[in-house]
């Protein structure tokens, strides 16, 4: 399995992006996906994931900001960020699990993207 991240770059505090997350390969195999994110010195974090049925988590922080979203016949997963801000500066990691249901915990997923880089200037 295969995924490439797109829609990173430069915003402005409050601006918005969505990202865009393409899987190919052994689309069958792949079941939950989810977005995670990781700023300089910190640790990787989900940001929110979705199952293969469109159950959908957020991080509690980011609850009504960002929307993750999902089109099984495009094989596409999106995560839709609003009003964003400085501190979401981040590398944005898209990631895919065998598992059926969602998981918080980064070592859950079996498969990820190369990363496309957020920035949010102030």
């Amino acid at each position: 399995v295969q995924l490439v991240e797109s829609g990173g770059g430069l915003v402005q505090a409050g601006g918005s992006l969505r990202l865009s997350c393409v899987a190919s390969g052994s689309i069958a195999s792949i079941n939950a996906m989810g977005w995670f994110r990781q700023a300089p010195g910190k640790e990787r974090e989900l940001v929110a994931a979705i199952s293969r049925g469109g159950y959908t988590y957020y991080a509690d922080s980011l609850k009504g900001r960002f929307t993750i979203a999902r089109d099984n016949a495009k094989n596409t997963v999106y995560l839709q960020m609003n009003n964003l801000k400085p501190e979401d500066t981040a590398m944005f990691y898209c990631a895919a699990r065998r598992g059926t249901w969602i998981e918080t915990l980064k070592d859950e997923y079996d498969y990820w993207g190369q990363g496309t880089q957020v920035t949010v200037s102030s």
